[in-house]
């Protein structure tokens, strides 16, 4: 179960957007604010989002309503709402690693694909990007669909006991090729260990806080549906910690595979969202056999994109065989048709693609772990949630975390939001 946790929480956050953060926002200072956020923020709401699920045995949909949130009901199917969305993108962005770790193997064998034909044009319509788009999003959620028939133990668990380790152990292959490049040691410095505190603004705080968010699978989402499959016996202080452990080492050992490699070849770490998808095959390109690597990466990546994806779709899932009389298997091919349905619109364009993730991503994942810590913290009685966060654990939990979770989370995410609201919503300069 923990390693499923982690496979939920390792996926396109830590390998794609964790590194393009680290180099918008400033390095290393980056690095530091995302560590604290994850150990104040990240690890308490993980632990309230499961204490939600157990709790009241649900997921989303009926979690709000039982845990006795005003309109929990509309608030739980709200976010089904938005999980759907959500996810019809981010199939999207694993159909692209899919197709790169294609191009990278056929590069293996002479032929030259572009692996940009995939990606949306900026305006306008491209129909050849369009339709491999469709091919390969309508691949992954079949792929989804497999291993969803199976069921969560006989199907995610599997999978995840597989792919975490394999993420991994890739990873640690491109950092020793990485670390080995001339120049690489200047990536390395500016990555962990050139700490300017004059970075530490607002923005950067702010900015490594909602990274945080986002990493984890926060949202009153995700981990409220995975809380509901734990049992009483469950630590989930301990698995809160350990599964933060491998979802912020994935991140980091994803930025150690990419900066050296970056500053090796003289490239922009803060070239944004394409620091992977237009940036990294460059890299493997000029490296001696460089499409070794560069397969190497995209299959690892595409594992770990995979494994959040399939838990995208088990909260849909579980949404609709909490609420409604479908059975698991009618709920699986329900959602895969809705999602692709979902998905052709960001397809499209990235004007179409960058405002879906932001809305549907950034904002209204923010605004679901809000509401999840203020159920935990202010919905459910005092004492039958620090009763539920104790359970499965030795000692007592503090109540101090209990008041930690009431005030201070719902501050500091409220805060992430608005901060997101103003600068991707309003367009207020983000700049301090």
């Amino acid at each position: 179960m923990l390693l499923t946790m982690v496979g939920v929480a390792v996926g396109l956050g830590n390998v794609w957007r964790f590194p393009y953060m680290v180099g918008r926002f400033g390095g290393a200072a980056f690095v530091l604010v995302y560590l604290v956020a994850v150990v104040a923020i990240g690890i308490p709401a993980l632990m309230a989002e499961w204490t939600l699920g157990r709790h009241t045995g649900r997921g989303p949909v009926g979690a709000f309503e039982r845990a006795g949130l005003p309109w929990g009901r509309y608030v739980g199917w709200f976010f089904f709402f938005v999980v759907t969305a959500a996810t019809a993108y981010y199939t999207n962005v694993v159909g692209w690693v899919a197709y790169y770790a294609v191009t990278e193997l056929g590069r293996a064998i002479g032929t030259s694909i572009d692996p940009a034909a995939i990606l949306p044009p900026s305006t306008g319509f491209k129909l050849s990007s369009f339709l491999l788009q469709v091919f390969f999003s309508g691949l992954v959620i079949l792929g989804c669909v497999t291993v969803l028939l199976k069921g969560l133990r006989a199907g995610i668990e599997p999978v995840s006991r597989v792919l975490v380790p394999m993420l991994l152990v890739i990873l640690g292959i491109l950092i020793v090729r990485a670390l080995t490049l001339p120049g690489s040691g200047d990536g390395v410095r500016w990555y962990i260990l050139k700490l300017e505190l004059g970075a530490l603004t607002p923005r950067v705080v702010l900015a490594a806080t909602g990274q945080a968010v986002f990493s984890l699978s926060l949202g009153g989402t995700f981990m409220v549906v995975y809380g509901s499959y734990l049992g009483k016996e469950a630590n989930l202080r301990r698995n809160a910690a350990w599964t933060a452990i491998g979802d912020t080492g994935a991140g980091l050992l994803a930025g150690l595979a990419i900066f050296p490699a970056v500053f090796a070849f003289g490239l922009e770490p803060g070239s944004g969202p394409g620091l992977l998808f237009s940036t990294l095959p460059s890299v493997f390109a000029a490296l001696p056999v460089g499409w070794l690597f560069g397969v190497l990466f995209f299959i690892g990546l595409l594992g770990a994109a995979y494994l959040s994806d399939v838990a995208a779709f088990e909260v849909l899932i579980a949404g609709l065989t909490d609420s409604t009389p479908l059975s698991r298997q009618q709920a699986v091919w329900t959602m895969a048709g809705v999602v692709f349905l979902f998905s052709l619109p960001p397809m499209i364009n990235t004007d179409i693609f960058v405002p879906w993730d932001l809305t549907f991503g950034s904002g209204m994942q923010t605004l679901g772990v809000l509401l999840a810590v203020v159920t935990v913290g202010w919905a459910i009685d005092r004492g039958t949630a620090l009763a539920e966060l104790s359970s499965g654990s030795p000692h007592q939990i503090s109540p101090l975390l209990f008041l930690w979770i009431r005030y201070v989370i719902p501050a500091a995410v409220t805060l992430v939001g608005l901060w997101w609201l103003l600068t991707s919503v309003l367009g207020v300069a983000a700049e301090p």
